[in-house]
């Protein structure tokens, strides 16, 4: 099972992340330890980062979750992919199918107040409207609203996630 849970910052991806893979005794990966260090620097002063900025950490983590379905294991992947073009990339070079995007989806009030209640390395309050206004709404994803216990959300999760091979 290779699964990519995205959404905006504040969804929930890490939190879910690490237990949907503890559940499933598969690996765990955070996106936002893959960045470049000038991207960190220039979300940490408010600035979005541009297509040509993400790429080759997209390139990045494609070559992650393709090793792990290379290896047979399996892998959870908390990422943004807030573009269709971004989730193309991470899929690119495995089998339609291969990876399970799962949009970790709030009210923008509940995910400002998690923001608001955490400090994070570089990921700037002031860049949630910039995100919410970025996320091309996937087609190809099971979408959850992140509103209940973590174990609820990773169970439903697990419910619609068919493990791969």
């Amino acid at each position: 099972m290779v699964v990519v849970l995205m959404g905006v910052s504040g969804s929930g991806k890490t939190t879910i992340g690490t237990l949907l893979a503890a559940k499933t005794g598969t690996m765990f990966a955070d996106a936002d330890d893959y960045h470049a260090a000038a991207n960190k620097l220039k979300m940490a002063s408010g600035q979005p980062l541009t297509d040509e900025d993400r790429q080759p950490w997209l390139e990045a983590l494609n070559a992650l979750l393709r090793g792990w379905f290379e290896h047979g294991k399996g892998g959870v992947l908390a990422c943004s992919a807030l573009k269709v073009h971004y989730r193309e990339t991470l899929s690119a070079g495995m089998p339609q199918g291969a990876v399970a995007f799962v949009l970790l989806d709030g009210s923008r009030e509940l995910i400002a107040q998690r923001l608001a209640a955490r400090h994070h390395e570089y990921m700037n309050p002031k860049l949630l409207d910039g995100q919410l206004a970025t996320l091309e709404p996937p087609k190809e994803a099971f979408t959850i609203v992140n509103d209940r216990s973590p174990d609820e959300v990773a169970d439903e999760i697990l419910r619609h996630v068919s493990p791969r091979a």
